[in-house]
């Protein structure tokens, strides 16, 4: 089977989060999952809304340390929904998009994630560039192979 498209590489099975999620969700989340990206949903349609960035939520996380101490953290983060700190401004891709046309948009704008949707916006998947480096590690394999 050929490797070409996004849908061959991309992550189907995905841990998200619900548009009503606080911040200590996405936290307990990240750190029991080791994930750095999580999708945020809408748990109606399933229509995707935006993606919390493991570097966006330590940001976050660090300002309330600073702002309230840590006896107060986990208070404060309970009160913050991740709707107020997704990136809603992301770049989304469909399933069947070639893999060279993918490339340039990790390599340019240094994201670790791209989000795969259908038509309606529904979340079908996420490829990160950990996914390109095990297609990489692959293909050196086979390569040594022949």
């Amino acid at each position: 089977m050929a490797i070409e498209s996004v849908g061959d590489i991309m992550a189907r099975q995905l841990l998200t989060l619900a548009q009503d999620a606080s911040l200590k969700d996405a936290h307990d989340l990240m750190r029991e999952k080791s994930i750095r990206h999580i999708p945020v949903v809408n748990k109606d349609s399933g229509q995707l809304l935006g993606v919390l960035t493991q570097k966006r939520m330590i940001a976050t996380v660090m300002s309330l340390l600073a702002d309230y101490g840590v006896s107060a953290l986990e208070r404060r983060e309970r009160q913050i929904r991740v709707m107020d700190i997704i990136d809603s401004d992301f770049e989304s891709v469909d399933a069947k998009a070639p893999l060279t046309e993918v490339v340039p948009f990790f390599l340019s704008n240094k994201h670790g994630c791209l989000t795969v949707v259908d038509d309606e916006g529904r979340l079908q998947g996420m490829v990160t560039s950990s996914d390109f480096v095990r297609l990489c590690a692959e293909l050196l394999k086979e390569r040594a192979g022949s």
